[in-house]
């Protein structure tokens, strides 16, 4: 939740019950009050947001008395052993006893305890108190071993920013002050607030490990081993939240048969059976969600969706900003805090027999219902927040192997299917085509070679192909438009129609104002610059090119 997303949710907001709380916290707090708000508004409710006064944090836990409110302490490392504090700079810990350190934190943090206070903890990175690094971390490990004991919540240490610290005593950066205030509303929701009812999840990646259209069954994991592990444990864990009442649905670009496929195998711990409804489109993800709120007649507030994609999740929260939306664990360190956060939303008692007959019951209603193809939400401004930087290289000479396992893997951003062997690619090449590839990376990370096109002598495009890991990014918009600004022949695209190619054969109908049609397809350089200029402004191109 960005600044600009912020001010749309509360400019939308209809109003709600207000909640009142203390947020607690060593630094300047005032940059969280906007997105404190917004993300209250996100679930229905109205934030009434108190402060401790700046640099008090110490004091009110030693002698002050509980607030009559519910309280939140936002700590670093250095609230609970100040020795730690940037400020102050680099302490020389060699006259410190660990230990005694050590007490003094615990200490603190049974203050907050006995005040009933619940805590946010950011493990920022810190400075040496020791010139062993051994023995720094594992000094800070035991601060976190602490904090943990105390049942704290823990968010991620690459919210801290040391330049806004420095500079204005506020730890948090622009860029991290949704997420901290989201995790804030998380743990100070009343809870005689209704907990979320459905979990739309997505597919590829989130289910499994593996895009199902280009790997296909065999190709994707989702068993307890190797990489799909953790994706293994979220299953078990919807599945423990479907016993317990909680309706389970999925939302997945893609055909319906391709999405169905592992369900029929009927390898996976969820089964098809398990769902109220599993929706494969090409349409945006929002407009399934509002669907299934309307055919189960429930407000918004009661989804929770899941996604491994950013760009899926900005579209769902920007169009639906009752939904609340969770991020998919990049990586199995962060997948506790996902898991204990899905706990948080789907507060439940003992099951009843009711909540284990619930599924099947609104999977009835819903049974036939077809995916809804209304528009999703503009994502323009998030993708200049997301800061892409592209680089295309020129893969005619040395080393093409990405390049070619990307042409013969691709099934659903593929201009007509073809497969090339690495000697057929050469032999375009030395008939004076051309193989580009492109590379992308922002800020949720560098995704590799995403993109690749072979053209011809003639400037036909013979192959294009773009992982559908970045859909949605406009990316292949931004490389068609460079392609017909970059002084090279561009004059048309073979284009053939296959059982999965939907996402290109959309593409395609946007670069022509119309149904393409089989066959060699014209592509006006002039126009595709004027069309698309926008879409290439929003990525940073950097050209390796060889002549």
């Amino acid at each position: 939740m960005n600044f600009l997303e912020a001010n749309r949710i509360l400019r939308e907001y209809k109003g709600g019950p207000s909640i009142a709380f203390l947020l607690a916290m060593s630094g300047t707090p005032d940059p969280l009050t906007l997105y404190l708000r917004a993300a209250a508004a996100k679930r229905g409710c109205t934030a009434d947001v108190n402060f401790l006064a700046f640099n008090t944090l110490q004091q009110a836990v030693v002698s002050a008395e509980p607030a009559a409110m519910p309280e939140i302490f936002v700590l670093l490392p250095w609230d609970l052993v100040t020795e730690l504090d940037w400020r102050t700079g680099v302490t020389s810990g060699d006259e410190l006893d660990e230990q005694a350190l050590l007490n003094t934190a615990e200490a603190f943090i049974q203050r907050v305890i006995n005040r009933r206070g619940q805590i946010l903890f950011v493990p920022a990175t810190s400075p040496p108190l020791w010139l062993e690094p051994a023995r720094n971390q594992a000094f800070v490990a035991q601060l976190e071993v602490l904090v943990r004991s105390a049942r704290g919540t823990f968010i991620a240490d690459e919210c801290f920013s040391l330049g806004s610290y420095l500079t204005s005593g506020a730890p948090f950066g622009g860029a991290a002050l949704g997420t901290v205030a989201e995790a804030v509303i998380d743990l100070v929701r009343p809870p005689l607030m209704s907990s979320a009812k459905v979990l739309v999840t997505d597919l590829d990646e989130t289910m499994w490990a593996g895009i199902i259209g280009d790997d296909g069954v065999a190709g994707i994991a989702h068993n307890a081993e190797g990489k799909g592990y953790p994706h293994f444990i979220y299953q078990t864990m919807l599945q423990r939240l479907r016993q317990a009442g909680v309706l389970l649905a999925a939302v997945s670009k893609n055909d319906a048969d391709t999405a169905l496929a592992p369900f029929k195998q009927g390898e996976m711990v969820l089964k098809e059976h398990d769902f109220v409804a599993i929706l494969a489109s090409w349409n945006a993800k929002s407009s399934q969600i509002k669907l299934l709120a309307e055919q189960l007649n429930l407000g918004l507030d009661a989804f929770v969706f899941v996604d491994d994609n950013p760009v899926e999740l900005a579209e769902v929260a920007r169009e639906l900003p009752l939904v609340h939306c969770l991020r998919f664990p990049r990586s199995s360190q962060e997948l506790p805090a996902m898991l204990d956060s899905l706990l948080q939303l789907f507060q439940r008692g003992r099951a009843t027999a009711e909540d284990q007959e619930r599924t099947q019951l609104y999977r009835r209603r819903l049974e036939g219902m077809a995916p809804s193809d209304v528009a999703g939400a503009d994502l323009t401004q998030f993708l200049r927040d997301l800061e892409m930087k592209l680089v295309i290289t020129d893969r005619s000479q040395g080393d093409r192997s990405r390049a070619v396992q990307l042409l013969n893997k691709t099934n659903q951003f593929n201009a007509n299917g073809r497969r090339f062997s690495d000697e057929e690619v050469q032999a375009v090449i030395d008939a004076g085509g051309r193989l580009y590839a492109a590379a992308l990376s922002d800020r949720t990370g560098n995704h590799g070679e995403i993109l690749v096109a072979l053209l011809d002598h003639d400037g036909v495009i013979r192959a294009l192909v773009m992982s559908c890991r970045v859909f949605q990014r406009r990316v292949e918009f931004a490389v068609l438009s460079w392609l017909a600004t970059s002084g090279r022949v561009v004059s048309g695209l073979e284009y053939s129609a296959t059982d999965r190619n939907e996402p290109f054969q959309r593409f395609l109908k946007e670069c022509l104002g119309e149904e393409p049609v089989e066959g060699l397809q014209r592509l006006e350089k002039t126009e595709i610059d004027l069309r698309f200029t926008e879409d290439r402004l929003l990525c940073q191109i950097r050209e390796v090119l060889t002549h």
